[in-house]
């Protein structure tokens, strides 16, 4: 299996060149990313970035913010922080399964002693109920990447101030603070492993994935950016993750609000209704799918704003390709209740 250690530190570099990878065919499937960056935010591909970020606090830090093509929630991530990405032909994996396809990173660091290491939830790794890793996955074109954070010496501390976790979200984990809920898995590996750098935690990491004792023997499998790569990758990193309009979006006024944590992710759909009807909808959240969820927002545009119409519009909609996880009558009974 190839892989890549991206030599940025830049979150739009590096997200450009995963784009730009998985859609060329320079690197067979599977394929395998590594990513270390800069203090940064990156919000999920429906979220409301304005909503997810402490936007003075970032201002003044110099934190980057930018929006990835996955769903899922907002991560901040720092040099302390080891990204990586699996890349695998679609039909190889169940989208959202996020459990085998991390499988090797787990068993990397249990290798390393990190023995109670193990996936939670819809997206997380965990240990001793902290989370030091979150995961995302994106499909298109026959392919599907699943991007993960590893947490081994980020400054804890900030992540509380960067981001703005939305207390919904918090209460429905049982957790009293963000700082409560994430860890670093440095001080649960073996003592020969705690006094890495993260590049060199990165390294250990790649050895045993490819199940080879030196980083050497694993170089013969690395993936080298041509010339003509980096150009393309600049032409991405410009159109997509350097562009203000894609990372932060348009927020027109709403006059409704529907929000609603469930456990396959939050839905934060705003409504603009004009003499009965739906002007104007946009659904935000954490939440994973296949499809692009601006295809529904099209499908209840216009339509009269009463449950029984939406639901006629929603009962040929399969709700699932936007919702992975989230059962389909609730999804129905969110966006079409009214009060």
């Amino acid at each position: 299996m190839q892989y890549l250690a991206m030599p940025s530190n830049d979150i739009r570099r590096n997200l450009a060149t995963e784009q730009y990878l998985m859609n060329s065919d320079h690197m067979q499937v599977p394929f395998m990313l590594f990513y270390i960056e800069d203090s940064c935010i990156i919000v999920g591909r429906n979220q409301n970035t304005l909503e997810e970020i402490n936007q003075k606090y970032c201002e003044e830090h110099g934190v980057t913010i930018t929006r990835r093509l996955s769903g899922g929630g907002a991560m901040y991530q720092d040099m302390g922080n080891l990204c990586f990405s699996f890349v695998v032909p679609s039909d190889q994996i169940k989208f959202g399964d996020f459990k085998d396809l991390v499988k090797p990173v787990v068993d990397a660091l249990h290798e390393m002693g990190a023995t109670g290491a193990e996936v939670t939830g819809r997206n997380d790794i965990v240990i001793d109920s902290k989370k030091f890793s979150g995961n995302a996955m994106y499909s298109r074109d026959g392919k599907t990447f699943s991007h993960g954070t590893l947490m081994y010496n980020v400054n804890t501390e900030v992540v509380a101030d960067a981001l703005q976790v939305p207390k919904d979200k918090i209460e429905s984990k049982g957790i009293k603070s963000v700082r409560s809920r994430v860890t670093n898995i440095m001080p649960y590996l073996k003592p020969e492993f705690q006094n890495l750098t993260t590049q060199q935690f990165r390294d250990e990491l790649i050895k045993r994935i490819m199940k080879v004792d030196t980083i050497e023997e694993a170089q013969k499998n690395e993936y080298h950016l041509t010339d003509e790569d980096n150009q393309a990758i600049e032409e991405i990193e410009n159109k997509w993750y350097k562009n203000d309009e894609w990372v932060y979006g348009k927020s027109p006024d709403f006059t409704v609000k529907k929000r609603k944590h469930f456990t396959g992710g939050t839905i934060d759909a705003r409504f603009m209704v004009e003499h009965g009807k739906i002007a104007n909808l946009k659904i935000y959240g954490d939440f994973f799918g296949t499809g692009d969820v601006h295809e529904l927002e099209e499908k209840l545009t216009g339509v009269d704003y009463r449950p029984a119409a939406m639901q006629e519009v929603l009962s040929n909609v399969d709700l699932n390709k936007y919702f992975v996880g989230i059962p389909r009558e609730e999804v129905v009974d969110l966006l079409t209740e009214q009060h």
